[in-house]
């Protein structure tokens, strides 16, 4: 479940809520209430509950979704979000439960948009998929389900605090110079690509804002880059990302 596209838009995140817009590298702390529910089956790698948030969607041809979720037992080797109390293990048909997400740190793979929203037989339709990681584990590109996937903006009452935005004072597509007078362009938080092809590296702070949304600077925005590299580096903004999210920067294939 995991289409790559580029990364959202130029909103400042916020802490706790749903207008929070991300982009890849975006460090998260996500958690959603236990919500009472009922055990709907029990099998070898699956608990199946009844799920207490989205509905049916009716005119969604092709689909049968019958109103509930299977979250994988130890034994499936799944990577989970969603977790019920008492533990998938301890459950059998009838059962009443709760379903939710523990406090959980995960970090931005992808950001993936749909236009019009995609059909899957739950409402609402989700216009957007955030694909995340957990933390400890690093992309491997060889593995393309390797990521979570899911709707921010669903019916499931998720909170979501932004820990850390490597480069948060950039905007994917921003051109800047560095130190040494050499032109970069900014894609994401591990991608710089050199304006003089000169292989592989990263610009040497302070940054000096070029271009914004393919046209000009304001006064403001170019102070606002220049005071946020006057110290530091980045090495500095990697070190920190590394030590929240547990996982190697792997920059996209293009």
């Amino acid at each position: 479940m995991s289409s790559r596209t580029d990364g959202a838009g130029p909103d400042e995140p916020g802490t706790g809520g749903r207008d929070v817009r991300f982009r890849p590298g975006d460090v998260l702390r996500l958690e959603c209430p236990f919500t009472g529910t009922t055990v709907a089956g029990v099998s070898r790698f699956h608990v199946s509950v009844r799920w207490p948030w989205s509905e049916v969607d009716p005119q969604a041809e092709n689909f049968g979704w019958n109103g509930r979720r299977a979250l994988p037992l130890p034994e499936a080797h799944e990577w989970e979000l969603f977790r019920t109390r008492p533990a998938e293990t301890e459950l059998k048909p009838d059962d009443t439960c709760r379903v939710g997400i523990p406090p959980t740190v995960v970090h931005v793979l992808s950001v993936c948009h749909f236009d019009p929203p995609r059909v899957t037989g739950m409402l609402p339709r989700p216009a957007t998929y955030l694909e995340v990681l957990r933390q400890g584990e690093t992309h491997d590109p060889e593995f393309e389900d390797q990521g979570y996937a899911f709707d921010p903006a669903g019916d499931e009452p998720i909170r979501f605090e932004l820990l850390f935005r490597p480069y948060a004072f950039l905007e994917p597509g921003d051109e800047v110079t560095d130190r040494n007078g050499r032109a970069w362009r900014f894609d994401a938080a591990w991608e710089w690509h050199a304006f003089d092809g000169a292989g592989q590296g990263v610009p040497a702070w302070p940054l000096t804002l070029l271009s914004r949304a393919g046209g000009p600077t304001t006064p403001e925005e170019t102070a606002a880059v220049a005071g946020a590299t006057a110290a530091g580096d980045h090495a500095e903004e990697l070190e920190r990302w590394t030590e929240l999210t547990g996982a190697s920067p792997v920059p996209r294939q293009w």
